[in-house]
């Protein structure tokens, strides 16, 4: 291998841009190739009661690992099968009633072949993906998905470059296809993201971040500011709720309010909680997802949230903290 002293900026910059040109060709090439075969693939997996088994070697096996992931985050139950393992004792993890998604560029890879026979005769379907239509596992195929590419984008049209890339896009057409077809929402997308960002806003509610009990600063109607200022002291919320015999919330008196308060120059000790409280305050129902709750607080600007029940009565408080905490924001 011949290693250059210089770079030349230029040419590596249109080197990039060119591979770039011809993976972006591979890949728009392949909707124009769509087909019946296409269909016949999503139906297969569709009326599938196992599940996806994806298989291939070398780079179609890096490939096949992440279609197998996608195919799996998006609603479809799926795994990757190496398929040397397979002869060796995997292919029992195979049964007649999944569906075997083998990726092989030429065909003609013959870990593949292998257990291809074996496969048909449990009465296991087969799509075949493949750059070779006349290759001997799309022959062999139930569905054929065609990944063949013009060229590769390396220099020296060996490496496996566009093929990949191709196989790739034709993968996530597949998994996006059926995504669709099994009308596969957000929240579904969130169940199998749980550690993820958008499984914390889509499955954390406001009853699994708010402060409940005791832990709620309240005080009646009853109460005077100084009561009030010294619940919000002991609650560490920056506020405390306000509430009738029956618990209903009638007011929310915060940080805010007592600072609005000392400025009306008010006497601490003689004024009611009723005279400087915002009546009738914004609350939030347990069930609400908790990016409700983070939308609420910045579409009205304030930082502090009572939680009520269906007849308004106190069930919990939470401010930007509680949800900065459970990363919902």
């Amino acid at each position: 291998m011949n290693q250059t002293s210089a770079l030349n900026p230029a040419a590596v910059l249109e080197l990039a841009r060119q591979v770039l040109r011809i993976e972006a060709d591979a890949v728009a090439a392949l909707s124009e190739r769509l087909d019946d075969d296409f269909l016949k693939a999503v139906s297969l997996i569709l009326n599938c009661s196992g599940r996806v088994i994806v298989s291939g070697i070398g780079k179609s096996g890096h490939v096949g690992r992440k279609i197998a992931s996608t195919l799996a985050s998006t609603g479809t139950p799926a795994y990757f099968v190496h398929p040397a393992e397979a002869s060796h004792g995997d292919l029992g993890m195979i049964l007649r009633q999944d569906v075997l998604i083998a990726l092989s560029n030429s065909g003609e890879s013959t870990e593949l072949l292998a257990i291809v026979p074996i496969i048909k005769r449990q009465g296991a379907k087969l799509i075949a993906m493949t750059g070779n239509v006349k290759s001997a596992l799309a022959k062999e195929a139930d569905a054929h998905l065609d990944a063949a590419v013009a060229q590769e984008a390396c220099p020296l049209n060996l490496a496996p470059t566009a093929s990949t890339t191709a196989a790739l896009a034709l993968g996530d057409a597949l998994a996006v296809a059926l995504l669709d077809a099994r009308g596969f929402g957000p929240e579904d997308f969130a169940r199998s993201h749980p550690g993820g960002s958008l499984g914390r806003r889509l499955l954390t509610h406001v009853r699994d971040v708010m402060r409940a009990g005791a832990a709620v600063p309240q005080v009646s109607l009853q109460a005077s500011l100084a009561e009030a200022v010294l619940a919000i002291s002991k609650g560490g919320l920056g506020m405390t709720a306000v509430v009738d015999a029956q618990q209903r919330i009638q007011g929310i008196f915060t940080d805010g309010d007592l600072r609005r308060a000392f400025e009306r120059d008010v006497d601490l000790k003689s004024v009611p909680i009723t005279a400087v409280m915002t009546a009738n305050p914004r609350c939030i129902g347990v069930d609400k997802l908790a990016v409700e709750a983070v939308e609420m607080m910045e579409r009205h600007k304030i930082n502090q949230l009572l939680v009520a029940d269906s007849e308004g009565r106190l069930q919990g408080a939470l401010n930007m903290h509680d949800l900065f905490q459970a990363k919902v924001i």
